[in-house]
């Protein structure tokens, strides 16, 4: 019986450090243009087409994995971010921290939305999602947040919101700084409570 060949620590290694290269480069030419070729992508990578199609058998399988990093990324700067206190005042600077995430990353969220489906994306999501359903939860628990509606509608929301924006962005109908107060407004007031009044 012939046993099974393995990859040298070495090999194992420099693919790593291929696959490391050739997600670093997509993310900065999606960054810059939403329909960087894998050809360009392999060139800012130092790699050959081969040596990147080996990795990524296609250009949405690439995509996908640097809008993935490109969120896990963002999910751990966001864990740095002071939750603590009235929900509300941690809700306005989620939203600002999140919001200059999703500006730095607006060209790849482009790319990302041209071949993957809504529901990979928001799967990828996930985690940021989840922190902010727990400040939600507590929002609610103190009752400055509605209840009357689903937790999992106002993640969505929120969500929606800040894609919406840099769609707005995108279609010269907002300007960058004016996106994260008016986020922040906008999500305030559809998170308060019926009946109480929408902080300032």
């Amino acid at each position: 019986m012939t046993a099974t060949p393995t990859r040298s620590p070495a090999k194992r290694a420099d693919a790593q450090r291929s696959i490391a290269a050739i997600l670093a480069a997509a993310v900065e030419c999606l960054g810059r243009n939403p329909d960087a070729s894998v050809s360009e992508i392999a060139k800012a990578a130092g790699v050959g087409r081969v040596t990147l199609y080996g990795h990524f058998p296609n250009r949405v399988d690439l995509v996908d994995a640097a809008f993935a990093r490109a969120v896990e990324e963002g999910h751990a700067a966001l864990s740095e971010v002071d939750l603590e206190g009235d929900p509300r005042a941690a809700m306005a600077r989620l939203i600002e921290s999140s919001w200059l995430l999703v500006e730095q990353s607006r060209s790849l969220l482009l790319a990302a939305q041209a071949v993957l489906p809504p529901g990979r994306i928001r799967a990828l999501h996930a985690g940021p999602a989840e922190r902010v359903q727990r400040l939600i939860e507590r929002g609610q628990a103190e009752d400055l947040f509605r209840t009357d509606l689903p937790t999992s509608w106002l993640v969505g929301i929120m969500h929606s919101v800040m894609h919406s924006a840099a769609d707005e962005i995108n279609a010269g109908g907002l300007v960058p700084d004016q996106a994260a107060p008016f986020i922040t407004a906008t999500l305030l007031a559809a998170f308060t409570p019926p009946g109480h009044r929408t902080p300032a």
